[in-house]
């Protein structure tokens, strides 16, 4: 049987870097432990990948875009590899009492993703460490995994909104991309 392509989202503060409220300085960037090793991984394997983070600060007025997009850059500066490893990158930078456009839980990102890359909701996967970054996934139509590495737990956050039951939680980055890998 042969390995299928899939979008796979990550969410950036919490999941891929150390979680740092309202992060604006490039210089607080640190990556979590895996995190480039796994994100190589996948891109191997095939996948297409993605970078969809939240930054309300922006919407509140906490900082500018351009300071969001430093902090990105400075990620993908500390990641170092020859090829890009993001085909897109979102910045939802709505306030959460706004309308809502990009922000997670909204589908919208992934849905013009899989309608630019020709692939089904079906194989739309995120990593993230909130319930909105799951349940984007899932408001997409497709799958996702949590990584309990981000601002605290978030099996306790999924248990009280009743979403325990529905979505896998790993400990680490790298179990959850170990899993991504024996599942896709």
């Amino acid at each position: 049987m042969s390995k299928q392509q899939y979008l796979i989202f990550l969410d950036r503060d919490g999941t891929l870097i150390h979680h740092i409220p309202y992060l604006c300085d490039p210089e607080h960037v640190q990556l979590l432990p895996g995190v480039k090793h796994g994100l190589k991984q996948l891109k191997a394997a095939g996948h297409l990948l993605f970078l969809h983070t939240n930054q309300s600060g922006v919407g509140r007025g906490y900082f500018p875009l351009q300071k969001a997009v430093e902090c990105n850059n400075k990620m993908l500066k500390l990641l170092d590899d020859e090829i890009p490893l993001f085909e897109e990158i979102c910045i939802a930078p709505e306030h959460p009492d706004k309308p809502q456009i990009y922000r997670k839980p909204s589908p919208k990102f992934a849905l013009e993703m899989c309608k630019k890359y020709s692939v089904l909701p079906d194989r739309v996967i995120y990593v993230g460490d909130t319930p909105s970054d799951l349940l984007a996934a899932k408001n997409a139509g497709g799958t996702a995994v949590g990584v309990n590495t981000g601002d605290g737990p978030l099996r306790d956050k999924l248990r009280q909104q009743g979403l325990d039951k529905i979505f896998t939680v790993f400990d680490s980055f790298e179990e959850a991309v170990h899993y991504l890998l024996s599942n896709t």
